[in-house]
């Protein structure tokens, strides 16, 4: 079990040495547990002579002698395509829409930051039983967002923004003043990932943001302003996936249903 957050390179070298370490010890099947897919976001060629990232870690682990892989909320779900073996995908939505369920807001709507995370945005939706709108932005420059346009009805609403990855948090404290002023009620936010590089911490304790609520996929920094975050386990979701794939169960089973994973 590695996840390959900061400082990503060491965390990243110390997984494929303990993978080639079992593989050398005539270990019978090595499973690498990554809750955080370290360069995820690397996962197509953005400008001319950029690396593809994502699939070179993906080659690593299967040349060091990973057998299978278990990862949390990809940034692309298309990166399981970058591995010749068996990768389960988990998920924390479940969990984060029950967190939201058992706090009773009522007249909700999931917010999804951009189209591309509408999919996500709409299963959380669907399983707390809000309504949907999104955020359109625009990136005019690396890690620099700005929230153009709010698609969808959030006047007198609570409105909670779902995204996999926070990590300027510019576009999630553009996303707040914006829903605000379209007539949400309040403003909370859900993430899979809390990345929180740069000066995300003091942006987010300065914002109109109630309270985001995110998973320990990655630790957060001690010596920051963590007084509008709340931390979910996601050693639940990890231990009964590591059970169902060694039991040969189903693992899309762990994520249907009401209430099982919080």
């Amino acid at each position: 079990m590695q996840p390959t957050c900061r400082p990503v390179n060491e965390n990243l070298v110390e997984l494929l040495i303990m993978i080639q370490a079992a593989k050398l010890a005539s270990a019978h099947r090595i499973t690498a547990v990554v809750p955080w897919y370290g360069y995820s976001r690397q996962d197509k060629k953005s400008q001319p002579r950029e690396p593809i990232t994502a699939r070179l870690v993906a080659d690593l682990m299967t040349a060091a002698g990973a057998d299978r892989v278990l990862t949390m909320d990809l940034h692309a779900g298309q990166l399981q395509g970058f591995f010749h073996i068996p990768v389960d995908h988990m998920t924390a939505v479940p969990m984060l829409a029950d967190y939201f369920k058992f706090k009773g807001l009522e007249n909700t709507v999931a917010v999804s930051p951009d189209a591309g995370g509408l999919k996500m945005a709409k299963r959380f939706g669907d399983r707390l039983g809000a309504s949907l709108a999104v955020l359109t932005k625009l990136r005019p420059d690396h890690n620099v967002a700005r929230v153009m346009h709010v698609i969808g009805d959030v006047a007198g609403k609570t409105a909670i923004i779902v995204d996999d990855i926070i990590d300027t948090a510019g576009t999630l404290c553009n996303g707040v003043e914006a829903l605000l002023e379209k007539g949400a009620t309040q403003v909370y936010a859900a993430a899979t990932h809390p990345v929180l590089s740069g000066t995300a911490y003091e942006r987010i304790a300065a914002s109109s943001l109630k309270e985001l609520v995110v998973t320990d996929t990655i630790p957060l920094r001690p010596d920051a302003d963590r007084s509008k975050i709340v931390v979910l386990s996601t050693a639940g979701i990890l231990a009964d996936t590591i059970q169902n794939v060694f039991a040969d169960e189903s693992v899309s089973a762990l994520f249907q249903g009401e209430n099982q994973l919080f």
